[in-house]
């Protein structure tokens, strides 16, 4: 399976914060508008079939639920869906949370998504290019795949690992392996390995003294890349 259980039960320990905005998960509360509005700008998510691989606590999942898609988000680690599943009850909001690996969903409900996400997950995975593979064989011809992870090379580690677990104290240490950072070209290689034409690559760029995530050209570290399955 491709899951790495010490990545499991490292979140799983973090789970009853995923919601608090000024826990270990506030760094995903600060970028979560961001990336909503740029995958909404783009896929148009309002009444579309959106499936989010690796919802953790359901941060992005419930607020594309509240742009008015029909959401769907998977995870394999039990502690943070159930966090998800409070929150709803919590909210009132609607989404389908279920504990599945991608793979296996793939096979279930091939072609059932209009729009895909996996954000913040391929750099936790064994196998990241399997993970690319399976949202390909989700999504529906003409659908959007959207990906997010972060770059490898000194300057990613020195922001993402040294700075942020370090220095700033915004994740805990260990949050990141180095060797499992994937860059741009990578990504888009497994991208394009699986059938998906890749649209852009983007960067999000975070300014420690402004404390603003801004998106742009510079994709040193963390970045997002929107692909496209063809019709």
């Amino acid at each position: 399976m491709n899951v790495d259980e010490l990545e499991i039960e490292k979140f799983s320990a973090l789970a009853h914060h995923w919601w608090d905005p000024n826990s270990e998960f506030k760094p995903l509360h600060e970028i979560n508008p961001l990336r909503l509005d740029y995958i909404d700008n783009i896929a148009s998510i309002t009444g579309k079939k959106v499936l989010d691989v690796g919802c953790g606590g359901g941060i992005l999942s419930e607020s594309m639920a509240i742009r008015g898609a029909d959401v769907t988000g998977i995870d394999m680690a039990e502690k943070a869906l159930k966090v998800a599943k409070l929150h709803l009850l919590e909210t009132g909001n609607k989404v389908d949370y279920r504990k599945i690996p991608v793979e296996e969903l793939a096979k279930e409900m091939p072609q059932q998504f209009d729009v895909v996400t996996c954000m913040e997950m391929l750099e936790h995975v064994p196998e990241p290019a399997s993970i690319i593979q399976a949202c390909y064989e989700l999504v529906k011809p003409g659908g959007y795949v959207f990906f997010s992870t972060i770059n490898r090379n000194p300057k990613s580690y020195l922001f993402a690992i040294i700075g942020a677990e370090y220095v700033l104290n915004m994740l805990p240490r260990g949050t990141h392996d180095y060797a499992k950072f994937i860059k741009p070209s990578e990504l888009s290689r497994f991208a394009r390995g699986a059938g998906l034409t890749v649209q852009e690559v983007i960067g999000m760029s975070y300014n420690p003294l402004t404390k603003i995530y801004s998106l742009g050209q510079d994709i040193d570290v963390n970045y997002i890349v929107c692909s496209k399955r063809d019709a």
